[in-house]
């Protein structure tokens, strides 16, 4: 069989997916000496499509080879970036810095550089966000300007553009079709076919994969860091969401739920801790939902999901696999001294055995994400978030009764189809009730596929969207300052990120609850009983200070000492 025939006989499983492949691949071999078709009737057998055991047996004359080494339509040299620079921008969650830093180590492997100056790229990559018309909005206009870019580029050193992501996922024909200049798309789950993609896109083809995986976890990926001077990292657990809330795109562009191995994920945090990463976010659309079905004892297989009285699911029960408490603790105990925060939870699970673990480890962070997304029943009801008004405001003091120190935060929409000015006012009583210490307040954007997009209208205007938006913003507010203006007094354990954004004097870190502290940069004791030795604060300590002063977004304090969490938490018993 010849080489173009080896290449091609792959692309006959999904001729519809690998068009843009065969087509590239036959216009490659047009200006050799033998006619294309001649070559294609010599190409590949029958028995080239049986994935059998590698073996060669004779019966008479008759000599039966069967194959069982994948023959790729692409040769291997191919895929490498031959050391092309790649730049990357990034929109929307911490899961997309996330996933760039997965697509940056799958690229770093196959010979690509990494840019910061788009001025010098070979490759642009955008990762997307989808979950709000404003987002796409911001990326269709950023587009227009890369096209602009690319067609005043000398065609020696042409430019790719690549758009990646939930956006890529939602809308690939219309980024076709619409934005020529996108070279490549693909997908949250297509992430290890780049160089495959890319080296398609550099033919002139277009280059796509979205299609969603069932078990697709990145689990065998090590991310490389994009931002090699920060002490903090992303760690994804899972991917994708099963909870179906009629607002919400992530379940249509991030597929099903599913969990990475509870070892892959202890691998990542000793690599980060090696690396003097000092505190670690677990990521994943659904986190409190985590399963870890890969190691599960007879017992585990036989638990069931709980979730806490008074929540609900659209799905079936989950039988089997090692909970999120599991997962917690086990992180608690293999990097002790690194501090563990999660985010996006979902208020349904929130069983006793993780709150009573997160009050157990005191690496494990007293911040918890709750999202409410609205304080009306009736529209928590159409939102499909399973539970009701009354329901979370009992979660919500089981949360403070086990954890007493926790900050609290929350996600709330506004202009949800059909809100009335009722509906709206128990949202601000509950922002009020509550108190939260952060906020992520958004007015309503309809998106396609969604089941709001089939079932209901959206019928709130647009000015009394923002109205209501300010509104939230403004209860929040004045109750964020009321928490924060407890911990002036209160001694803190604060993990310096850097520099302040508006002075070299001082620096900028986060205590426990997450809460932006500033302070004084020098020289400080130790340790606490260590008086005599000291040393100047850097990016990575971990510093006792003692808060002075507060506001509705951050708090100031005096540096004390030098100290580690341990140390910090036996001195606070």
């Amino acid at each position: 069989m010849n080489a173009l025939g080896r290449q091609l006989f792959k692309c006959k499983f999904n001729q519809s997916r690998y068009k843009p492949v065969i087509t590239s691949l036959a216009r490659s071999h047009q200006t050799q000496s033998t006619p294309i078709k001649d070559r294609l009737r010599d190409g590949p057998s029958f028995q080239d499509f049986l994935h059998q055991q590698s073996t060669t047996t004779t019966v008479g004359e008759v000599h039966q080879v069967e194959r069982s080494v994948d023959i790729p339509y692409l040769p291997r040299e191919s895929l490498l970036g031959q050391r092309r620079k790649v730049f990357f921008e990034i929109y929307g969650c911490q899961m997309n810095t996330n996933d760039t830093e997965i697509v940056w180590s799958i690229l770093k492997s196959h010979d690509f550089q990494r840019t910061g100056n788009i001025k010098d790229a070979d490759v642009v990559l955008l990762m997307t966000c989808a979950i709000r018309d404003g987002a796409e909005s911001t990326i269709w206009n950023r587009l227009k300007h890369i096209r602009l870019m690319k067609g005043k580029r000398d065609e020696a050193k042409p430019l790719q553009i690549g758009v990646l992501g939930c956006m890529a996922e939602r809308l690939k024909k219309q980024l076709v079709e619409k934005e020529q200049a996108v070279d490549v798309v693909a997908g949250p789950d297509s992430y290890k076919d780049l160089p495959r993609l890319l080296a398609v896109g550099q033919s002139g083809q277009k280059a796509i994969n979205v299609m969603l995986s069932l078990d697709e976890t990145y689990a065998d990926v090590m991310p490389v860091k994009l931002d090699r001077k920060s002490r903090t990292a992303y760690v994804s657990i899972m991917r994708g969401c099963d909870n179906m809330c009629s607002y919400c795109i992530v379940p249509f562009t991030r597929g099903r739920e599913r969990s990475r191995p509870i070892s892959s994920i202890r691998k990542e945090a000793l690599n980060l801790q090696d690396k003097g990463i000092k505190e670690i976010t677990l990521l994943g659309q659904n986190v409190n939902s985590y399963r870890d079905t890969s190691e599960c004892s007879e017992d585990t297989e036989k638990q069931a999901s709980i979730l806490a009285p008074g929540f609900k699911t659209v799905y079936k029960t989950k039988i089997g696999g090692l909970r999120f408490a599991e997962l917690l603790m086990d992180l608690a105990v293999t990097v002790p001294e690194m501090r563990i925060r999660f985010t996006s939870p979902h208020p349904k699970d929130f069983p006793n055995a993780v709150l009573e673990t997160i009050a157990k480890y005191p690496n494990i962070c007293n911040s918890l994400h709750l999202p409410a997304q609205s304080g009306s029943s009736s529209v928590l009801e159409r939102m499909r978030r399973g539970y009701t008004r009354e329901a979370y405001l009992n979660l919500i003091d089981e949360v403070r009764s086990l954890i007493p120190d926790v900050t609290l935060s929350s996600d709330f929409i506004c202009g949800f189809c059909g809100e009335t000015d009722e509906e709206f006012s128990e949202t601000i009583s509950l922002i009020r009730q509550v108190k939260y210490h952060t906020a992520f307040l958004f007015a309503y954007s309809m998106r396609e596929k969604t089941t709001a997009h089939r079932r209901y209208e959206d019928d709130v205007p647009e000015e009394k969207k923002q109205q209501r938006l300010r509104e939230m913003i403004a209860a929040f507010r004045a109750g964020a300052e009321q928490l924060n203006r407890q911990f002036v007094g209160r001694e803190e354990l604060v993990l310096v990120e850097g520099f302040s954004k508006r002075s070299k004097d001082d620096l900028s870190g986060r205590n426990d609850g997450n809460i932006k502290v500033i302070l004084p940069s020098g020289d400080v004791p130790m340790g606490h009983s260590n008086a005599d030795e000291r040393k100047t604060i850097v990016s990575g300590d971990y510093v006792a200070v003692k808060i002075v002063e507060s506001n509705s977004q951050i708090l100031k304090g005096v540096p004390l000492y030098h100290t580690t969490i341990s140390e910090f938490a036996a001195r606070k018993m």
